[in-house]
């Protein structure tokens, strides 16, 4: 896997350096609102694909938000790799969040990636779990044998899904692995071993926040 370096995620370069061209282009040519228009998409590319440093934390048996955003959802449903029925922690991200997805747990294996196309609806709503373009990382826990699934869901304007991990890959925790352009949503899916560390409403950060802890035997 190639990691994304630090300051602005690769994916974003291309639009930074296109706009900034264009800009400057126009700017030569003294066409000086469009200049400035674009030089201010230039701004907002550079703020939409920035990729921040997190302090992740050490510890044990705690799992980490695999975005940044508000949790939107806490319930029960059907895990859409495994089938089996789980607490899921819906995170959803705005146009202002960061949008890089990141590892929930340490010493993880990727074992299982499946994508599905689909709509873009507005993933605030409960059926673009099961409707929107999608793409789901079935990881197992090494430490404690534990089996965990983050989706990555396209939202309404979110029109490309980056998934930068390979089956067989082994995560740390916090490790970036993918984004997700424009508003999205991640949804993570709880192993039975841990429950939910946050609540409805909560902002969290990928990454750094902690959203789940192992239960107590």
């Amino acid at each position: 896997m190639h990691p994304a370096r630090c300051g602005i995620t690769p994916e974003g370069w291309p639009v930074i350096g296109l706009t900034a061209l264009a800009a400057l282009v126009l700017a030569l040519l003294d066409c000086g609102l469009p200049a400035v228009l674009l030089l201010l998409l230039c701004w907002f590319s550079l703020f939409f694909f920035r990729d921040p440093e997190r302090v992740v934390p050490q510890e044990k048996g705690a799992a980490v938000s695999p975005a940044d955003g508000r949790v939107i959802r806490i319930e029960e449903r059907p895990d859409p790799v495994t089938g089996e029925r789980r607490q899921c922690l819906s995170i959803f991200m705005n146009v202002f969040s960061v949008h890089v997805n990141r590892s929930p747990v340490e010493a993880a294996r990727v074992e299982e990636i499946r994508y599905w196309p689909g709509k873009f609806l507005n993933a605030a709503y409960d059926k673009a779990a099961e409707e929107n373009e999608r793409c789901a990382l079935r990881l197992s826990h090494s430490v404690d044998g534990s089996s965990w699934t983050v989706v990555q869901i396209a939202g309404l304007i979110a029109r490309r899904i980056v998934c930068r991990a390979e089956e067989g890959d082994r995560l740390a925790r916090g490790e970036r692995f993918g984004m997700i352009r424009f508003g999205s949503r991640v949804d993570l899916y709880l192993p039975e071993s841990y429950a939910p560390a946050v609540f409805v409403g909560e902002r969290v950060f990928a990454g750094q926040s902690i959203v789940a802890r192992r239960k107590t035997p």
